[in-house]
């Protein structure tokens, strides 16, 4: 799918053909569009590599003067997916005319700057363009990771009265997650000091301000994630062993039953041999030998109440 944007006085506004300084906005891609992508000067590899999923982030330039910038952005799957939160490769294109971006799947990144929910968007400024591509970027991943951080909080409250693993799983989901956004955000932190370097970003001191905010921006996100996985590390190891102790709690509580079940059918079965025994024609035997059978029981939880065994 091939989407053409430009800047108006009315926002961004789609458009039907490639102009100058307009944003071309390429998702998933079939063989025609690739082809017709070329035809338009755009070296294939610039398109295809940020289609695969396991590229890493990095800067490529052509002898043409075109630049291929191709980062790591957040992507969320669905609550169903193995690894909710996991990270794709989007590249951006930058040559004379205009700005490309090129993903495999539609994102959230993406659709932020199409719906207009980034003020003073300006589409010919291709170099803040970009500035502001990896600002949202970084920004993406600060708003995912305060998404895991609650959805691992519920978890934490079920987790508490929990002897099952699923709860176990669904911390280990949310600790892949930040594999990958550790892994991601380190990867684009080198590849931000790397644009820092380059005189194409240095060219105006607001740009230049811009990037200086990313790379902040980036490092704090790098910052937060660490921090998360040692906490979340931490806590699956806690867990496993909250786990163990609840199901230790409920063994304890059946073995308790258990002995007290087996105490009146111990005295119940001495009183049913068929033999001589005591009481046997006394007319209240049986209430007897049904409070004595109650009495047992009663010490028994007495005595494993003293034991604090539940």
């Amino acid at each position: 799918m091939i989407k053409i944007y430009k800047t108006t006085e009315n926002g961004l506004a789609e458009i039907e053909e490639f102009v100058s300084g307009c944003w071309i906005n390429v998702v998933d891609p079939t063989t025609d569009e690739i082809e017709h992508l070329t035809v338009e000067g755009i070296p294939m590899d610039f398109i295809t590599h940020p289609l695969d999923l396991d590229e890493r982030a990095r800067s490529e330039r052509e002898d043409t003067g075109q630049m291929l910038i191709l980062i790591r952005i957040p992507h969320y799957q669905g609550p169903k997916a193995d690894i909710p939160y996991i990270t794709i490769p989007l590249g951006i294109i930058l040559n004379d005319k205009y700005i490309l971006t090129v993903c495999r799947k539609q994102t959230d990144l993406i659709s932020e700057f199409i719906n207009g929910r980034v003020k003073g968007l300006i589409t010919g400024k291709r170099i803040r363009f970009v500035l502001r591509i990896l600002l949202s970027n970084a920004t993406m991943f600060l708003t995912f990771l305060r998404q895991i951080n609650r959805q691992v909080d519920e978890l934490e409250g079920r987790l508490q009265l929990s002897i099952q693993n699923k709860e176990v799983f669904g911390l280990l989901q949310h600790q892949k997650s930040m594999v990958y956004f550790t892994t991601a955000l380190k990867a684009n932190d080198l590849l931000l000091e790397r644009l820092q370097r380059t005189q194409l970003f240095r060219m105006f001191p607001d740009d230049e301000y811009l990037l200086e905010d990313v790379i902040t921006e980036n490092q704090q996100a790098i910052e937060m994630v660490n921090i998360s996985s040692n906490i979340l590390s931490s806590m699956m190891d806690a867990f496993a062993s909250i786990i163990s102790n609840n199901l230790n709690v409920v063994m304890k509580i059946l073995a308790t039953v258990t002995i007290c079940v087996s105490l009146p059918t111990m005295v119940s079965g001495f009183f049913g041999m068929n033999v001589v025994l005591p009481l046997q024609d006394y007319p209240f035997a049986w209430s007897m030998i049904l409070g004595f059978s109650l009495l047992l029981i009663g010490l028994t939880i007495l005595i494993f109440y003293r034991l604090r065994w539940f």
